[in-house]
């Protein structure tokens, strides 16, 4: 089987990684890829989010299957196209994509299929927003409504802030919605789906605000592990059973069948499971420590996806142990990144035992050396026994990386390692509870996208 990845970050290195490793995969290509993925596999450069020409590479380089990563090519329509010229593509239609694409859209569908969520107000006007603040009170959580690459999200206690927010979303022309917040750690939970049945990945959880100790302005994703072993019995079938099924089911019954990877952004209330908001497609960076786990062929799993064969009694096997991921963020990000820096340490931190480096925003400079190209340079992602283990060969990992001016979080899945993560008290849901959702809305603690 030969595989097409489209998209340029970590994410696509981490599926390439894994498709690799898969026997039935004789060849694996990415458009437009970056350094670290040109070093694996052969790379295209075009524009992702243009449909006529991922089609025309697919014909050229005959692919059996391609596999759409981020966001902003399945909301243009990548997938569609794709579908239309009878090449197999996991990734849903733009119609099925707006699950991401519109987070009111995404509330509607949820409300639609009775899925557990937070109450919110979905508006265009000010004064709407200000009312939802004294209805909901603080923290206040406040998300435009389109996509914001995971930095559309406020949540705060100082309302001056959260109103500012949602005075730049209205004013740049969108809406906004305004949540109630939602305690409890949050969870990251992967489920495919052929537009019928669903398989659920092994739950992760990431890290997106910028410093240690969930401080600073929310990012992309800082870090992510993998298992969970602090989730309650059950967890992910109860997310596959109340969550996933009836999202799939609903936008299958309105003629948009979903065909990818619905990604679940949880929160673990006092009231149980809540939807803070989906995704349309593997999130970065918890699919490298997903997937560093997965032993079942990745690209057989996908193909079956594209093609309508997945079998929900499959039990997909997974390595024992842990794995951790942390993020190298260039100089100023969040911010605007300091691009242009050369990467050092590389094959060092490669070395290490269990540590393998997916690159996201690195290129080759005119004299051949790999320099950051965005706000998040490269993950560096480990397995080990356990957490404290996997922890420990990420960080002498990170630490043989050099880039001047970079910076990464210290504390990437230690509270689970030394089992400090707390669910908290179970109470019963009283009335306008997370969950009668009204108009379209969400959100839990800090990691919202």
């Amino acid at each position: 089987m030969k595989v097409l990845v489209v998209g340029p970050g970590g994410r696509e290195h981490a599926m390439i990684t894994s498709l690799l490793r898969d026997p039935h995969v004789s060849e694996v290509h990415a458009a437009p890829g970056n350094a670290g993925i040109a070093q694996d596999v052969p790379v295209h450069p075009l524009n992702a989010q243009d449909p006529e020409a991922v089609v025309a590479l697919a014909r050229e380089l005959a692919a059996d299957l391609v596999v759409v990563g981020p966001e902003a090519p399945l909301v243009a329509g990548v997938a569609d196209a794709l579908r239309e010229a009878g090449i197999p593509v996991f990734g849903p239609s733009r119609e099925a994509a707006r699950i991401e694409g519109s987070k009111a859209f995404a509330k509607e569908v949820m409300a639609a299929a009775n899925v557990p969520t937070a109450r919110a107000v979905a508006t265009t006007d000010l004064a709407e927003v200000r009312e939802a603040f004294e209805r909901f009170g603080a923290p206040h959580v406040v998300k435009d409504d389109g996509l914001a690459a995971g930095k559309g999200v406020v949540v705060t206690e100082d309302r001056d802030r959260a109103e500012a927010h949602a005075r730049e979303c209205l004013d740049a022309g969108g809406s906004v919605l305004v949540e109630e917040y939602l305690d409890g750690p949050e969870v990251s939970l992967f489920v495919l789906s052929d537009g019928t049945h669903v398989v659920p990945l092994l739950p992760a959880q990431d890290f997106k605000r910028v410093r240690d100790g969930d401080q600073g302005p929310n990012t992309g994703g800082m870090g992510a592990y993998t298992p969970l072993d602090w989730l309650p019995e059950g967890f992910t079938q109860e997310v596959v059973e109340r969550v996933a099924r009836p999202v799939v089911d609903e936008l299958r019954r309105r003629g948009t069948p979903f065909t990818g990877v619905l990604y679940c952004g949880l929160a673990v209330t006092a009231q149980g499971v809540r939807v803070i908001e989906f995704n349309a497609r593997f999130g970065d960076p918890e699919t490298q420590s997903v997937l560093a786990m997965l032993e079942t062929p990745l690209g057989s799993l996908l193909l079956d996806a594209a093609q309508g064969r997945l079998c929900e009694e499959r039990e997909l096997e997974w390595r024992p142990g842990a794995s951790v991921t942390i993020v190298l963020a260039a100089k100023n990000y969040p911010g605007a990144p300091r691009t242009g820096d050369p990467v050092t340490g590389l094959d060092d931190a490669a070395a290490e035992p269990g540590v393998h480096v997916c690159h996201a925003g690195t290129v080759r400079n005119e004299a051949g050396e790999i320099v950051s190209a965005g706000g998040r340079v490269l993950t560096v992602v480990a397995h080990g026994a356990d957490l404290r283990e996997a922890r420990e060969r990420g960080y002498r990992g990170i630490r043989r990386i050099g880039l001047d001016g970079s910076h990464h979080r210290g504390d990437i899945a230690l509270a689970a390692a030394e089992d400090r993560v707390g669910l908290p008290p179970a109470r019963p849901a009283a009335d306008g509870a997370p969950g009668s959702a009204e108009q379209p809305g969400q959100s839990a603690a800090e990691e919202q996208a």
